[in-house]
């Protein structure tokens, strides 16, 4: 089965398919995002979020970032592997070609995800230049929450005219994709229109060309916090300590085993 690849996402742009991205962090959410059919899985630094327990993303590493990476390929056939680049891990161009180097090279993903507007946009060339796909972040960056906080972003006029300059140089510099987090409804719209490369909407409404969500927010997994803009499909954590409840009663009534 061939994977999903830069040209694949684009084509869905211009054929208007709607791109559909979910986060995965290991084997077994590999396997199944890539069963159920998602075009691409992110690799998201939220796994330090959902998986590792922080407060917020910046105490990501870049081993973590690796060793889930590569379990999400080895789990997964067909979709675009796209992983997130960690905090502090692409400050200078230097310091990003070899970062992005070692994500695609240590893991077998396929493209890397990276915060950041204008001022980002040469260590975005750089990388493309050394052959690796960068999909740009603007809008609400977690890794800069500790500055924005989690408020709408291009709200007010100067926020909406900074926002379009960020997209045109992200686009400029060979960003494939750009991810449009929780931003004024109409500027996303605005800034899909005038792009030529897909947008990825998260919280920043419907007229994107596609949607991600974390995992664990659709599946009811995550019980800290769940963004008022997702839509939850299931509630899996209390099925499973629904499930765990019911081994533990067995066992301490020796019910399981039977014999």
């Amino acid at each position: 089965m061939k994977r999903n690849t830069i040209r694949t996402i684009k084509k869905l742009k211009e054929d208007g398919e709607k791109i559909t991205v979910l986060t995965g962090y290991d084997y077994m959410w590999g396997n199944c995002l890539d069963n159920a059919g998602v075009d691409i899985i992110l690799v998201g630094d939220s796994l330090g979020n959902t998986v590792l327990g922080y407060d917020t993303t910046c105490p990501v590493t870049m081993e973590d970032m690796i060793r889930h990476s590569a379990a999400v390929v080895r789990g997964s056939e067909k979709a675009l592997i796209l992983i997130d680049m960690p905090f502090m891990s692409y400050v200078t161009s230097e310091d990003a070609v070899k970062n992005a180097g070692r994500l695609i090279a240590e893991t077998g993903g396929q493209a890397v995800k990276l915060e950041g507007g204008l001022e980002f946009a040469p260590m975005v060339r750089k990388i493309v230049e050394n052959g690796i796909p960068v999909c740009a972040h603007i809008g609400l960056r977690p890794q800069s929450v500790n500055i924005q906080g989690y408020n709408t972003q291009g709200i007010d006029y100067i926020d909406k005219i900074k926002l379009k300059e960020d997209a045109l140089a992200l686009q400029d510099a060979g960003a494939f994709m750009i991810v449009l987090e929780k931003m004024d409804f109409d500027l996303a719209a605005e800034i899909t229109d005038m792009l030529d490369i897909p947008t990825i909407g998260i919280g920043s409404g419907q007229r994107c060309d596609g949607q991600v969500l974390v995992i664990h927010d659709i599946l009811g997994l995550f019980d800290k916090f769940v963004p008022p803009f997702v839509k939850q499909y299931a509630n899996l954590r209390g099925e499973i300590i629904k499930a765990a409840k019911a081994y533990i009663d067995d066992v301490k009534g020796n019910v399981y085993p039977e014999k």
